[in-house]
């Protein structure tokens, strides 16, 4: 009899020894996962400072391209005005008299 409660406690503990070395790998490889999504979530950030950072840049090339396009426009309608102007003039005169020979 003492040597069946030994075994049942035997089994018991090699059960419990079972359930504790499980329990045991499911926390490391759950610590193992939420070291992982640490580490996703710090690349993660680092892409969005990198992104930020690209997109500032866009954004400062932008206003020169649109600054540098309202000077050309400026330009463009200043030689536009400047052609108009010779054309009418050109018309405005009289055609040459033809010279005598």
């Amino acid at each position: 009899m003492a040597s069946l409660m030994l075994d049942n406690a035997l089994a018991r503990l090699d059960t419990a020894l079972g359930q504790l070395e499980a329990a045991a790998r499911r926390r490391v490889e759950a610590e193992r996962g939420h070291g992982n999504l640490e580490t996703e979530l710090a690349l993660m950030q680092d892409d969005r400072a990198r992104l930020a950072a690209d997109l500032d840049g866009a954004m400062a090339r932008l206003g020169q391209v649109e600054t540098a396009a309202a000077d050309v426009d400026q330009r463009l309608e200043r030689a536009m005005n400047v052609v108009g102007a010779v054309i009418a003039r050109v018309e405005a005169q009289p055609p040459p008299e033809p010279e005598a020979s």
